[in-house]
């Protein structure tokens, strides 16, 4: 099973003691699906807060563990697809976290998220690490 993490999910590492079960699960898989929107984030929230040598890790880990995703035009198709009938239901949701929601549904992975309220009514697999280590 391939799975996709969102941005809290690699963020939860860099914490000083993270999370076990996330720590755990993430442990347990060989390599780590990560959108280049997620990237993005992790890097402008490190910048910000001048977090230099967290920002070495990320890149290490980065090289060492993970495929970065890109956003093509395929998954720009799938999310505006998927936000325009949220939308049509009444429901928003972010364009970051649709374009994550296409990746993850275009290249067929579970998402891995804490947020799992902002992927609910998208047909999508979603698993919560925080809650157990393995699905």
């Amino acid at each position: 099973m391939a799975f996709l993490c969102d941005t809290n999910i690699i963020s939860e590492l860099m914490c000083p003691q993270p999370q076990p079960y996330v720590r755990l699960w993430l442990e347990s898989q060989d390599t780590i699906l990560l959108s280049v929107l997620s990237l993005e984030e992790l890097h402008f929230g490190l910048l910000r807060k001048d977090l230099h040598q967290k920002r070495d890790w990320l890149n290490r880990f980065v090289a060492a563990r993970c495929e970065c995703l890109p956003i093509d035009a395929r998954i720009a198709i799938r999310a505006g697809e998927m936000r325009g009938e949220l939308a049509k239901q009444g429901l928003a949701r972010t364009q970051a976290d649709l374009l994550i929601a296409a990746t993850a549904a275009t290249h067929q992975a579970t998402l891995a998220t804490r947020n799992t309220r902002d992927f609910e009514n998208l047909n999508l697999p979603i698993f919560n690490p925080f809650l157990t280590p393995s699905p």
